[in-house]
């Protein structure tokens, strides 16, 4: 038997060549980081089961479709649905587990990667139903060459912004002056035992976000960033603090004269290098983002008042 027979038929050859871009396009989208979340490899396993299911879905669509059994329209909006699950199950499992965190992710970041794992098996979807339609309309070579391609646009799409895109980040001291604590010149909160005022003196370390434009200003006004600045950075560094001790959970405040973002933070870790990266690459959550100033504006100029 010819070993190269698969390509004498050019269906299967599809289905074959497009779930195997299209889990490959998930494995691509898939990491365990400092987060490690999915957990490995159990959560991993679930979600490379369901990439590898959406891809095939996608290959097997394009051969149904080309033979007028148009049915398979059904098959994609039921998986449509079964991802609207997995985006619910996330949802779900990350609200159970922030209630254990000492600084939580909060609800923005939360239903942020719960819209991310949802949106990776459409790409899924998308990267075998290009790759499948290349093979059945044009041979295996285009089709492994539209597979490639759809492979590299998966790992552009891999990382978004982060923090640093919208802000300028700085160092800045931690004073204790009485009860109240700034960091730099931005008021952050009242303390009121000394022993707690001690532990920011010694621990303390201050960051000053100063926004790269009017639209970054309104960004990093939202808790939902904020709080993930918080949880992100807590998670590398660790941090000086047991459940029921608010004074010593990290802040973030907002300087309303100059929409600068002070951050006061009570790490495990000194390292003021690692500390540095772990804010500038603190996500950008998409729920965050506002553009009031292209919003304020039309084609012919701005908007009238009223």
């Amino acid at each position: 038997m010819n070993a190269f027979w698969v390509f004498n038929h050019s269906d299967l050859t599809g289905v074959v060549m497009g779930t195997v871009v299209g889990a490959a396009s998930r494995f691509l989208m898939l990491k365990s980081d400092y987060r490690q979340y999915p957990a490995y490899p159990h959560g991993k396993i679930i979600h490379l089961a369901l990439g590898t299911i959406a891809a095939a879905l996608g290959s097997v669509a394009v051969p149904a479709l080309l033979k007028k059994d148009f049915t398979a329209i059904t098959f994609l909006g039921m998986a449509a649905q079964q991802f609207r699950d997995v985006r619910n199950m996330e949802r779900n499992t990350l609200s159970a587990i922030d209630k254990q965190e000492l600084v939580p992710r909060g609800t923005t970041y939360i239903e942020g990667t719960a819209v991310v794992f949802e949106g990776r098996n459409y790409l899924s979807i998308l990267a075998a139903f290009l790759t499948s339609m290349g093979v059945s309309l044009f041979g295996w070579i285009v089709g492994l060459a539209i597979g490639i391609v759809c492979l590299g646009v998966v790992l552009r799409f891999r990382k978004g912004k982060t923090i640093k895109d919208v802000a300028l980040i700085e160092f800045a001291p931690v004073r204790v002056e009485g009860p109240d604590a700034y960091v730099g010149d931005i008021y952050m909160m009242n303390v009121g035992l000394p022993e707690n005022q001690e532990i920011i003196r010694r621990i303390g370390m201050g960051f000053v976000l100063s926004p790269r434009s009017d639209d970054a200003k309104v960004t990093l006004t939202n808790l939902g960033q904020r709080q993930a600045i918080l949880h992100d950075v807590s998670v590398r560094l660790g941090v000086y603090r047991d459940d029921g001790e608010p004074a010593l959970l990290p802040l973030a405040k907002l300087d309303l004269e100059s929409g600068k973002l002070g951050i006061l933070l009570l790490p495990r870790e000194h390292d003021r290098e690692v500390a540095l990266r772990a804010v500038s690459n603190v996500p950008l959550l998409e729920a965050a983002v506002r553009m009031p100033t292209e919003a304020n504006y039309r084609k012919e100029g701005m908007l009238p008042d009223g």
